[in-house]
């Protein structure tokens, strides 16, 4: 085997899913700043869940609003809903892991606020379920999805922001969702500092 030519595969792949990336998903993710933005104006806040490597990249979300992101400003308003292991254990326990999401959008979401959920197979039932509880409170949702959008893809409605990574591979997926998240960051400190 020659890891190497493994290797530089890899990236070929990864720079051809970006390139395609790159031609369907900007508009939909300057749509997604916009949400963002319009809500953390308005003394609003962005909740953010996942699971696995999803759930990493829903924590890095919110760390970069929270703390910053490459420039100094006010803290941002947002709460990643896959990091309280007390909340994650009682709800999972009680009620069952499907809910360890939803539970906590309807505890905290308000009308107005965002959820951001991340799925690569748009096909997690918890994340599926926060979803439906966001809708039901009137918030914004914003899904990273791939494989198609599976059944997160089917239930967004128009004023839903769907940013689909045209892939079928989880690796491949999550590399682009962590740039569309940076994106997102990058775009909110534009719009609340000007252009770099």
């Amino acid at each position: 085997m020659d890891l190497s030519a493994r290797i530089s595969a890899h990236f070929r792949d990864a720079i051809a899913l970006f390139e395609q990336s790159q031609d369907v998903l900007p508009a939909p993710t300057a749509a997604a700043v916009d949400a963002c933005f319009h809500t953390l104006t308005n003394n609003g806040k962005i909740l953010a869940c996942g699971n696995g490597g999803s759930a990493a990249d829903a924590q890095h979300f919110v760390a970069e609003l929270v703390g910053r992101f490459e420039r100094e400003r006010l803290p941002l308003a947002a709460i990643a809903l896959n990091t309280d292991t007390s909340i994650l254990t009682a709800v999972g326990n009680d009620f069952g892991f499907d809910r360890v999401f939803s539970q906590q959008v309807n505890a905290l979401g308000q009308p107005g606020d965002v959820l951001l959920a991340i799925s690569t197979s748009g096909n997690s039932t918890n994340v599926i379920q926060a979803i439906a509880a966001a809708q039901s409170r009137e918030m914004h949702v914003i899904a990273l999805t791939g494989k198609g959008g599976g059944q997160i893809g089917a239930m967004l409605t128009e004023t839903d922001v769907h940013l689909c990574v045209p892939h079928d591979r989880t690796l491949r997926i999550q590399e682009v969702h962590i740039l569309l998240l940076h994106a997102i960051c990058d775009g909110i400190d534009a719009q609340l500092l000007g252009d770099m």
